[in-house]
């Protein structure tokens, strides 16, 4: 069965619960759409969901600008590593880049922003658990780093992470929501179909579902 309707109430039926027992906001639902077809994409769009994420420029450019078309009203953030070959791409496409990890991607998104006279909301990426495989800031890079798209006059709206597998995330959610409030930053993007229950606990803005809602691609 391909995307069941009842899967995102249940998400948000959870999000809503969980948000109300620890007084917190409640987050938005992105649905994580990397390695899905646009037909399975569009059952979500049909139910009225408008807040998706896709790892890959390549891939989204291929199913995203008719989508987009048809429905105007699709926010659509990338959530996977950005190359700074696609960064044109990427802003043309995307409403908002999470990924933001290096002083030559924030350079070069600086530089497409003033030639294409727009701009996109950006998160930096903290790779909080230290995986060396993995990308993002390291969290005793992050203020300098932060300070050096400042300098840029870069639109950075907040912070993104994703923990190692199959550990407790919720120090790195933690440490996330202490740096967020520390640069006075007012967006958070934690948590997957994995752990996303215990990142609303942390003050999440969304929540990055993709198996919970599609299945593994």
């Amino acid at each position: 069965m391909i995307c069941p309707a009842y899967t995102l109430k249940d998400i948000q039926n959870t999000l809503e619960r969980i948000a109300s027992q620890q007084g917190v906001p409640i987050p938005k639902i992105m649905a994580a759409s990397k390695g899905q077809p646009a037909e399975k994409i569009e059952l979500l769009l049909e139910q009225g969901h408008r807040f998706f994420g896709e790892n890959r420029v390549q891939e989204a450019l291929k199913k995203w600008p008719a989508l987009k078309e048809k429905y105007p009203d699709v926010i659509l953030h990338l959530i996977g590593p950005l190359q700074t070959n696609k960064v044109k791409d990427a802003v043309k496409l995307f409403d908002g880049i999470e990924t933001l990890d290096r002083p030559a991607l924030a350079k070069s998104l600086h530089k497409t922003f003033k030639e294409m006279g727009i701009e996109r909301d950006l998160l930096i990426q903290v790779n909080t658990s230290l995986e060396p495989q993995k990308t993002g800031v390291f969290a005793d890079e992050l203020g300098k780093f932060y300070k050096y798209c400042q300098e840029l006059n870069l639109p950075v709206k907040g912070l993104m992470c994703v923990p190692e597998i199959n550990k407790d995330p919720s120090c790195d959610f933690e440490y996330l929501q202490k740096a967020a409030k520390i640069y006075s930053l007012p967006l958070l993007s934690m948590g997957m179909s994995q752990d996303y229950e215990i990142a609303v606990s942390y003050g999440t803005s969304w929540v990055r579902i993709g198996t919970k809602l599609f299945g593994a691609s």
